[in-house]
Order: structure tokens, then sequence, then C-alpha cells
């Protein structure tokens, strides 16, 4: 059924009222209104509304009452898409100049360079995905061969991508099909050529979908993955040849309760491209022609009306794609940066404090956090602050530690771990140094998230952040890993210092070092 214009049909009743209007003022001037007159008038008007030659009426209609076509308001909806993605390309830029990773920011501006050449990019991009049995590559061949009249002979098994181009009748931009390596693959190998799949549908306007079957779990997840990232998509069941109708419609009904959510029930389709061959006694076996006529059309339909709007969309995406890599890159770039900056007034607040040891456990929460120390955080993330904001931010931190005795809590940890291992002499300045800076390592990460999240401690506000990062440091992954560091940076120096003739003592056992905060 052919859908109903709307915006035509105002039009058409617009010119219409118009008509009536100027029928009747020149019937009153001229005094001949009667029915003749308005049928003749009418009918004069509509027949120039619907002339193709003839477009005025419509136009000052359109003009007074500001109504746009349909293609109008496409063209407009997609050139504001392609405006959006050129602004998001110059917000990428701006990300890779902030990215010391050399090897990172050439792999990410070679990216944003090239998605920058899609903005203006002739072909429309269509991948062909799906297992490697479900036969993708002879549905290619049968569309080439329908659409273009003749295909390669060399055609087969696809282990790495291969392109085809041709064009479509009607459709100013030629189609770009990529058939892609088979997925769900055991080994190494296969799973490196999905990786590759997965990749170039990530760049498609459109994925053709092809299936043998019932979908596997594996599959439906996949899918649906790439249908929630924006990509349009058409599943085809392929080799309807080798089963029954009710099968078929079987299969089909499966198919549109698994996929409801995420696929019109339009762009499931059956084909057969590659038949089986019928025997033919005394004669040479006939080998019927590809069913594939469905999918053409409804290929045809989407590129018609939709191509454009496909490439604007895919542009889009592949936009954000980026923006979030760029993003993932600078916070990572930020935290390690951020993290060794922890690391350093850490272990500098441990040597003051085993120099000149603190005589009120409590003021232990002002050495664990630094005003210095806050504002060189800041600055990694790209917030300048003054000196007193970085004090206040400071001694926030601090009062939580210790008010939600964090500080206790934390001296009692480090005094159980160490004591017994260490000299009577240099217990308790040992133990001051190293719970300041541990201490200090929670009061950093906890700066960190304040930055991360734009200034913001979030709902929960401080205590909730403070708490979660001082569990988190209690674990004992984190916890092992921090006290074999203090051995190498503050214990083991004094012990040898004081006492050089002492035999080794037992220490934690070796584990990866952490950065976790």
């Amino acid at each position: 059924m052919k859908k109903i214009n709307t915006k035509k049909i105002i039009v058409y009743m617009l010119i219409i009222f118009s008509s009536l209007i100027i029928v009747g003022l020149v019937g009153a001037i001229i005094r001949l209104i009667n029915l003749p007159a308005i049928f003749i008038t009418l009918t004069i008007i509509i027949g120039i509304s619907y002339s193709k030659k003839a477009f005025w009426p419509k136009e000052i209609l359109q003009t007074i009452f500001k109504i746009k076509s349909v293609d109008e308001s496409k063209s407009i909806k997609i050139k504001s898409k392609k405006q959006a993605a050129g602004k998001s390309l110059k917000s990428i830029d701006q990300l890779i100049e902030l990215i010391n990773d050399e090897v990172k920011s050439k792999a990410l501006k070679y990216e944003k360079d090239r998605v920058s050449l899609e903005l203006d990019r002739g072909d429309i991009i269509l991948v062909v995905f799906g297992i490697g049995s479900s036969g993708k590559t002879s549905l290619i061949r049968a569309l080439l061969k329908r659409i273009v009249g003749k295909v390669s002979p060399e055609m087969g098994s696809t282990k790495t991508k291969e392109i085809y181009r041709l064009r479509l009748k009607g459709l100013p931009r030629g189609i770009k099909i990529i058939d892609t390596p088979g997925i769900l693959e055991a080994g190494i190998g296969g799973r490196e050529r999905e990786k590759s799949a997965l990749i170039q549908a990530q760049k498609s306007d459109l994925i053709i979908v092809v299936i043998e079957g019932d979908l596997r779990s594996e599959e439906t997840k996949t899918i649906r993955s790439l249908s929630k990232s924006g990509k349009r998509l058409l599943l085809v069941l392929n080799k309807i040849d080798l089963r029954g109708e009710n099968e078929e419609k079987r299969l089909i009904e499966i198919l549109n309760s698994r996929c409801s959510d995420f696929i019109d029930s339009r762009d499931i389709i059956c084909t057969s491209a590659s038949p089986q061959t019928i025997a033919i006694p005394g004669k040479s076996p006939y080998q019927p022609d590809p069913e594939i006529n469905n999918l053409i059309k409804r290929l045809a339909n989407i590129l018609h009306e939709e191509g454009e709007e496909l490439i604007a969309d895919n542009i889009l995406i592949q936009c954000s794609n980026l923006g979030k890599e760029g993003k993932r890159l600078l916070i990572q770039q930020r935290e390690k940066s951020a993290k060794k900056c922890i690391d350093k007034y850490g272990w500098l607040s441990s040597g003051v404090l085993i120099l000149t040891p603190l005589p009120v456990i409590d003021m232990l929460a002002a050495a664990a956090v630094n005003a210095q120390m806050v504002i060189e955080i800041a600055k990694i993330y790209g917030v300048e602050i003054t000196k007193d904001r970085a004090k206040n931010l400071a001694l926030s931190v601090g009062k939580i530690l210790a008010t939600m005795g964090l500080v206790k809590g934390g001296v009692s940890l480090i005094s159980s771990t160490l004591s017994l291992s260490l000299p009577t002499l240099v217990v308790g300045k040992v133990i001051q140094g190293v719970s300041v800076s541990w201490l200090t390592r929670i009061a950093g990460a906890s700066f960190i998230t304040y930055f991360e999240q734009d200034q913001s401690w979030g709902d929960g506000g401080i205590q909730e952040v403070v708490e979660y990062h001082y569990k988190l440091n209690k674990r004992d992954e984190y916890f092992k890993s921090f006290i074999r560091r203090a051995y190498e940076r503050v214990i083991d120096p004094i012990v040898e210092n004081k006492f050089k003739k002492l035999p080794p003592r037992s220490r934690p056992p070796m584990v990866e070092d952490s950065m976790d905060l």
C-alpha cells in the first residue's frame, strides 16, 4: 500500500481553500457566483497543482505557510548530521593535541582523517556479515551476476575482506560491497578474522547478516550489539532450497520472535544464493537460478529512500566512537600521570614524618593530604585552582579521613603488618611514615575521582568517595603491592642504615606491582 503523504494533502487543501476564496471574490465582483464557475475554477487550479511543469501554486503556499516538502526536510536533516559530524571531528583534533603518547595519537589522527574523507565520499558501503558456512560469498556472487551481469570465477571462501563495486539503476552513488571473514570460528586465527569482520561492520552504512538457519545465541548477541551501535541491518535467511515451505515459515516466525526488538520484519528476507543442482536422468544436471529477487527489491528500496541518511548516520556513529576512544586515551593518560604525582608526594610525606614524628596520630590526616599535590593533580586534568582552594580540598579530605576513623584504621592495619618483622627502635617511625604514605594514596585517589567528575564528589558526596578508595586500597592485592614498595622505598634504607649486620627479614611475597589507588 502506498504511503499517504500528509504534507502534500495539506498543500492541496490549502490550494483548494484559496481557490474557493478567489472564486467568491471574483463572483462577488461580477455577480456570477454559481456552481459551474466554482467547479471550473477548482478543476483548473487542481490541474495546475498536479502538473509536473507548473509548481508555482505549491511554492507560493509553501513560502507563505513555511511548509517543507519531504525531500527538503530530509535534505536539511542530512545536512545537519554532517555539520554535527564536522564539529565532532574538530573536537577530536583537540583531544589528539592533549594525548602525549605519539603512537596512540597518530593512530587516532589516522582514523579521524579517514572519517573526514567519509564526509564527501561517493560510495555507499555495504558489508556482508555472518558465519563462514552461511553462503556470504555465494550471495555476493548472485547479486553481482544479477545486477552487473558478470562475476569473477575466482570468488571463493573469504579469509580476508574482499571488495566489489557496482552501480544500481537510478541510484546516484555507487555501492561498495565488502565480503568479510566468517565469525565464531575456533582458534586464534578465527578470533582475529572475527575481529576484522566486526571492524568492517562498524565502518559500514548497511549490513547484510547472512544466516543458514536459526540464530545461535552468540550470533544474536553480536548482531544485537551492531544494531545498538546504530547500524542498519538486513537479516538474510539463505539456503531456503534445502528446506520445505513449512520449515521456512517456522524459521521466519522464530527469527521474527528473536529479533523483533532490533530488526523490522520486512528486513528478514529469504534467499537461495546457490541452489543445489537437480539431477535429470540421461541429461546434464539442471542448475536453478538463484532466488534473490526479494533481497534485491528490499535493498534497492532502502538504498533509494535511506541511502544518504545511512551515510550521514554512519559518519556520526564513527565520529562518536572516535570521540569516546580519544576520551578513553586521555583518561588513561591523566590517571597514569596523577598516580605518579600521588606516589611522589606519598613517599615524600613518609620521609618527612620519619624525620619528624608527629605526637598526635590524628595529625596524620593533615599530613596525608598536600595542597601542592592537589594543585598538580588539578593541572593534569586541565583545571587551574588557587592555593587556598587546594588547601580547602585537602583539609576536607583530611577531615573525612580523621572523623570516619580511617586514619586510626589505616595505622592499625600498617602496624599489624609491619611491627612483628621490624626492630623495636624503628617501629614507631616506620609505621607513621608508611601509614601517611598509604593515606596519601587514598586522599590522592579521591582527588582523581573529583577532577574526573568535573570537580564534583558525585551524589554520595566526599564521604562516599573517600570510603570507596579506602576499601579499595585495603584489598589484598593492592595492599601487598604497597607494602612491597614500602620496604623498597622506606623500610630497607632505614633498617640497613641503623642495623647493617642484621640478617635479612621476611617480607610479603612478590606480587605484580599495582598503581591502582
